[in-house]
């Protein structure tokens, strides 16, 4: 938990999620076939890299945003799932979007992923999926890590977007156009070079146990597995 002076990192995008954009991510990915055919290969992800965290039985899945990964979580039968998020009305729509049988598995906590509301070394995974893209600044980034550094006793799954494929390339080259056009509006989501977010993982206390990603060489997803040293 936060112990400093200084208030919590608060990201301008974290703030927009109402009932209605709520709402509308939890549709989002069940429209189209596109669209679940990739929530599919996010499960398939996902599911490897539990494995590959050695299945843990305590997970904290933060942020859990919609919940369309807790029947995922909940597939081991002895599995504790604790689900957080920073938007009081995202967590509302996932305990009322997700099956009841679902739900019951489920322990929903609202908190901040700078400050959570857990003791040290409090589950065996932190579970963070579709957030770390979000973080263009590499000191929120390593704030965040650290943070789950002291969560998390053993292993820390995560998601963002890296470069050297070509979906990178191209939103490279299209940011490029639109610098000499003078059209650039706010960031909100960034490619973070693979060099770069793999030495933040060190220098936070983490060795990195593996990656996969969400179709090599061409696509920006990939999901690391990390595993806590004590420093």
């Amino acid at each position: 938990m936060h112990t400093s002076n200084q208030p919590p990192t608060q990201l301008p995008f974290s703030e927009k999620y109402d009932l209605r954009h709520a709402a509308a991510y939890f549709k989002k990915h069940q429209d189209g076939l596109a669209r679940r055919l990739s929530h599919n290969r996010d499960l398939q992800v996902a599911r490897q890299a539990l494995h590959l965290a050695g299945d843990p039985t305590l997970v904290l899945d933060l942020p859990c945003g919609a919940g369309r990964f807790w029947p995922l979580l909940a597939e081991q039968p002895n599995r504790v799932i604790l689900a957080a998020d920073n938007s009081a009305d995202m967590l509302t729509v996932a305990t009322q979007s997700q099956p009841p049988e679902i739900v019951r598995r489920v322990t929903t906590l609202q908190t901040s992923a700078f400050d959570i509301e857990l003791t040290d070394r409090a589950v065996d995974c932190i579970f963070c999926m579709r957030l770390m893209h979000h973080i263009g600044d590499s000191g929120h980034r390593q704030e965040m890590l650290r943070e789950f550094h002291r969560v998390t006793r053993d292993t820390v799954i995560l998601s963002l977007w890296v470069d050297g494929n070509y979906k990178a390339w191209k939103r490279a080259r299209l940011e490029r156009k639109r610098d000499r056009r003078e059209e650039r509006g706010p960031q909100n989501r960034f490619v973070i070079p693979t060099k770069q977010i793999e030495s933040e993982f060190r220098s936070s206390g983490f060795e990195i146990l593996g990656h996969y990603d969400f179709l090599p060489m061409y696509a920006m997803w990939r999901t690391y597995v990390l595993r806590r040293i004590d420093r």
